[in-house]
C-alpha cells in the first residue's frame, strides 16, 4: 500500500490531500502509545512506555503542547501517574480489530484536518522474533510517502488519480495502526512466553538449591544424633 501510494503521488504534481500537507512550525503533537493490558511479560510494556517518555522529553522543548492517546492498561497506569494533564484519550487494548484501528485513524485524521494537531506519532513494540521486541516510533501524520527511486512506471487509474488518492491515504493510515496493534500483541505474547520460561527455570534452580540445602541440613542432624548416641553409650 505504501508503495502504491508513493507511485500515485509521484505520478502527478497536481494531486493534493489534507493528510499529506506538512505543518510548519509543528506546535501540537499527539502520541498514540500502544501497550498491553496485562503484566507477567517482563519489560515489554515498560520498554514501550519509557520509549514514549524519552520521545516526549526530546520533543517538548520545541512544542507548545504534546498530548497522549493511550491504548492499553499499562500505558494508562504509567502516564496517568506521570503526565495526567497530557492524557487526552485512554482505552483498554483488548483484542486488536481493524474496525478499532479505523476508528482511531478517523479520529486522528479529523483532528489533523481541523488543525487541532500538527503531527501524529505512533509508538508501539515491533515484533522482531520470539526473543526480541523493539520499541518503535513512526510518524503517521502528515503522511509523507517515500520518494520513488528512478523513473516512475506509467500507469492509469480508474476513475482518476485524485479519487484513488482520497481512498488510499485513509486506508493506508488505518492499516498502519492495525499493523502496529498486531505487532504489539504478537510481541506481548512472545515476551510473556519468554518471561514464563525464565521464571520456570529460576523456580527449578531455586527448588534444586533448596533441596540440596535441606538434604545437607538433614544429614547434619542425623550425624549429630548418631554422635550423641555413640558418645552417650561410651560414657555408660
Amino acid at each position: 500500500m505504501a508503495a502504491t501510494l508513493r507511485d500515485v503521488v509521484s505520478a502527478s504534481t497536481d494531486l493534493e490531500h489534507p493528510l499529506l500537507i506538512p505543518r510548519d512550525p509543528v506546535k501540537v503533537v499527539e502520541l498514540i502509545v500502544i501497550s498491553s493490558d496485562r503484566g507477567l511479560a517482563g519489560a515489554f510494556s515498560a520498554n514501550v512506555n519509557k520509549h514514549a517518555q524519552r520521545l516526549l522529553a526530546l520533543r517538548e522543548r520545541e512544542l507548545e503542547q504534546a498530548v497522549l492517546h493511550l491504548v492499553g492498561r499499562k500505558a494508562i497506569e504509567f502516564f496517568r501517574r506521570r503526565r495526567p494533564q497530557q492524557v487526552r484519550i485512554a482505552s483498554i487494548f483488548g483484542e486488536p480489530s481493524y474496525d478499532r484501528a479505523a476508528l482511531i485513524a478517523k479520529e486522528l485524521a479529523d483532528r489533523y484536518v481541523a488543525g487541532e494537531i500538527d503531527e501524529a506519532i505512533l509508538v508501539y513494540s515491533e515484533f522482531v522474533s520470539a526473543l526480541s521486541q523493539v520499541p518503535r516510533d513512526v510518524r503517521l501524520l502528515p503522511f509523507v510517502p517515500e520518494k520513488a527511486e528512478g523513473e516512475v512506471v506509467p500507469f492509469s487509474a480508474e476513475p482518476d488519480l485524485g479519487k484513488l488518492l482520497s481512498a488510499l491515504v485513509p486506508k493506508t493510515l488505518e492499516v498502519a495502526i492495525y499493523r502496529a496493534m498486531l505487532e504489539s500483541q504478537a510481541g506481548e505474547h512472545a515476551a510473556r512466553m519468554t518471561a514464563m520460561e525464565a521464571a520456570t527455570r529460576n523456580t527449578e534452580d531455586m527448588i534444586g538449591s533448596l533441596t540440596l540445602r535441606y538434604n545437607r541440613a538433614r544429614q547434619a542432624a542425623i550425624t549429630r544424633e548418631l554422635v550423641e548416641i555413640i558418645t552417650g553409650a561410651e560414657a555408660l
